[in-house]
């Protein structure tokens, strides 16, 4: 919030269905953002915007891209998850795949295996916990109010990530910047050079040396990429 402040850019995020008291919408999948973002600037009389998403926010971000052209003048992504493939082996580098892989099956296998699903510690790296310690102590406080509900969210998210998308990254025409650790053990830098493939209209900027959330000391310069789009 600051970093956008700082430049002079509206911050506007929502919570996606489940988390934080928002309603749940049984079957949704990763365009169904497209949808709800659009309502919400049109309730806001926002027109054209940019879009931003880390982690699972990143297909998000990617499907308000493909489905609103004529609105998303452009999008990063940080960590995103890219599209299930057997083009690569989506799994590996994962340090804990459990909850996509049960995914994999349908809900209800997911809903089974976050009955006792725990956090690996081993999902992060050093640099990710010194982030948690340091500007992004934040983080930690925001994910547990966005799950103070239960695992829906989590639960749906990963189906909707590990199941057909419904959208056709291909067909996106706007700038798109990935940006992606390089010891990232959650998603993988495969993920964001199979999103590279993919879309024609797409940069990416690896940090080898960041993980899963120290990429996101990157956010700065990401709005600074994006406010020059405008």
């Amino acid at each position: 919030m600051a970093a956008a402040e700082a430049r002079g850019i509206r911050l506007i995020s929502y919570a996606r269905p489940s988390y934080g008291g928002s309603s749940p919408q049984p079957g949704r999948n990763v365009a169904s953002a497209a949808t709800d973002v659009a309502a919400i600037a049109d309730a806001l009389g926002i027109d054209r915007f940019a879009v931003m998403g880390a982690s699972g926010g990143g297909p998000h971000a990617l499907a308000c891209a493909a489905l609103l052209p004529d609105r998303v003048v452009g999008a990063v992504t940080l960590a995103g998850v890219a599209p299930f493939s057997d083009a690569f082996d989506w799994f590996a580098g994962m340090a804990s795949p459990g909850g996509l892989r049960a995914a994999r099956q349908g809900r209800d296998a997911r809903a089974s295996y976050a009955e006792t699903a725990e956090f690996d510690a081993t999902s992060f790296v050093a640099a990710d916990w010194a982030a948690l310690d340091a500007e992004w102590a934040s983080l930690g406080a925001d994910a547990v109010r966005a799950g103070s509900a239960g695992p829906d969210g989590l639960i749906d998210d990963d189906v909707a990530f590990a199941t057909e998308w419904g959208v056709d990254l291909g067909r996106i025409a706007t700038p798109v910047l990935l940006v992606q650790g390089g010891e990232d053990r959650v998603v993988p830098p495969s993920h964001a050079e199979w999103l590279l493939r993919c879309m024609p209209t797409a940069e990416l900027w690896l940090r080898p040396r960041d993980g899963h959330v120290s990429v996101l000391r990157a956010v700065p310069v990401a709005l600074d990429w994006l406010a020059a789009l405008s």
